[in-house]
């Protein structure tokens, strides 16, 4: 169940309320302040249960409907920041524990320039992690108002910035939608030749790589299911 389904569903049940009922209804809504965790799906579910249009348990079963189909959403709701260095980084650690933080213990020239790291015989391999989540490109508002599900045929581009070639060994941009999570594995080499790749800001060091809905399918090749993540970019980067 998406956003525009959940409306559906709140406008049937509306349709059913008394005439003058409704007119108030759609009369506070149209003044309505909201402020989070108070929005409009709140204020009109508690009107429909005030006025005996639902029950408590078709509430009930609403919201895990939603819920369970949502399962992401609640990641739009985190600065981008939060996201992209520290969210996005622990989610891979969590998935893999053989993806560690590196530090110069391990790397004497570290400085912060790629995010985790693989143990690869005597040597590591250097791994940068990017994330992006998709949104609606036509709607204005917050994040989580504009979320997609990954089957939406929506508009959506989800830029994955500052990339900085040669100062990791792989790439792993994490492409996130309100039910699905995809995972795209590029060596740095892939990275350089890849076509979609441009230059962030004119004449910079730092790069850029966007997917869309129209150049999803020409990133399958890419695509690893994150239990196989640490093979294949093992495998994609000769050992020593």
């Amino acid at each position: 169940m998406n956003k525009d389904n959940l409306d559906k569903k709140l406008d049937e049940w509306i349709k059913e309320l008394p005439q003058k009922s409704r007119e108030i209804l759609l009369a506070h809504l149209s003044g309505l302040k909201s402020i989070y965790p108070f929005n409009e799906y709140e204020y009109r579910l508690m009107y429909l249960l005030d006025k005996k249009i639902i029950t408590f348990e078709e509430y009930e079963k609403l919201r895990s409907v939603y819920v369970n189909t949502n399962s992401y959403l609640n990641l739009y709701n985190i600065s981008p920041r939060v996201f992209g260095e520290i969210w996005a980084q622990q989610h891979l650690v969590d998935a893999d524990a053989r993806f560690k933080k590196p530090s110069k213990k391990v790397d004497k020239k570290y400085s912060g320039d790629y995010d985790l790291y693989l143990e690869n015989g005597k040597k590591i391999i250097k791994v940068e992690v990017k994330a992006c989540r998709a949104i609606n490109t036509r709607l204005r508002g917050g994040l989580e108002t504009k979320a997609l599900n990954f089957k939406s045929n929506q508009p959506y581009w989800m830029n994955f910035q500052q990339i900085k070639l040669d100062m990791a060994d792989a790439f792993i941009f994490v492409g996130v939608w309100v039910d699905k999570i995809l995972y795209w594995v590029l060596t740095n080499k892939e990275v350089k030749k890849h076509p979609t790749r441009s230059h962030q800001h004119r004449g910079g060091i730092e790069y850029q790589i966007g997917i869309t809905e129209k150049n999803i399918n020409g990133f399958k090749k890419f695509l690893v299911e994150p239990t196989k993540l640490v093979e294949i970019i093992k495998g994609k980067i000769k050992k020593p």
